[in-house]
């Protein structure tokens, strides 16, 4: 059966838990159970044909890792790792979390930085995600009218948390062919 990987950067561990609660939503035999980047191997990431990719945005629309001052490596790092790699034929989606209140220009440019990456070596990027219902000023991550992945604000709008992420679960599920 199909295998979706999971993957996730993180510096306080939301990231983590968002990721905790994706995998929970998916039936085991369809979704690896979540590794962080920082102990990611390449081939691993490699073999799968699906992937969910989430983030923080950090400090001044970053990824997270050393030059944004992270306890520990993560995208910053491994991405140099998958440089060379080829993405074609690969469907990823991304989920990132931001604070539009305390950084409001900066609103999870993470996804964007990810899906720029990954798209340029021949992923296709799905999950895009409505802006409704948001109130920050500017974000790399919007392109055409909505955001490029699923956009969280745990400190701000935890409360939107369940249901935006079960409908971007849903829409992400059927561009991946599969069942929630």
């Amino acid at each position: 059966m199909t295998r979706i990987g999971l993957f996730f950067g993180t510096d306080t561990g939301k990231t983590r838990k968002v990721a905790r609660q994706i995998k929970a939503l998916f039936d085991d035999g369809l979704m690896a159970k979540p590794v962080n980047v920082n102990r990611a191997e390449v081939e691993t990431f490699m073999s799968y044909d699906y992937l969910i990719l989430g983030t923080p945005t950090m400090g001044e629309g970053q990824l997270p890792g050393a030059s944004a001052d992270c306890a520990e490596e993560s995208w910053e790092e491994f991405l140099p790792r998958l440089e060379d790699r080829d993405f074609t034929g690969k469907t990823i989606a991304i989920f990132g979390l931001g604070d539009q209140v305390t950084y409001p220009l900066e609103f999870v440019n993470a996804i964007f930085i990810l899906a720029d990456f990954f798209e340029s070596r021949g992923a296709t990027i799905v999950g895009r995600w409505p802006v409704e219902g948001y109130e920050f000023e500017e974000s790399l991550a919007v392109v055409d009218g909505a955001f490029l992945g699923l956009a969280l604000d745990l400190d701000n709008q935890s409360d939107q948390t369940e249901a935006r992420l079960a409908g971007w679960l849903k829409s992400i599920s059927d561009s991946f062919g599969l069942p929630v």
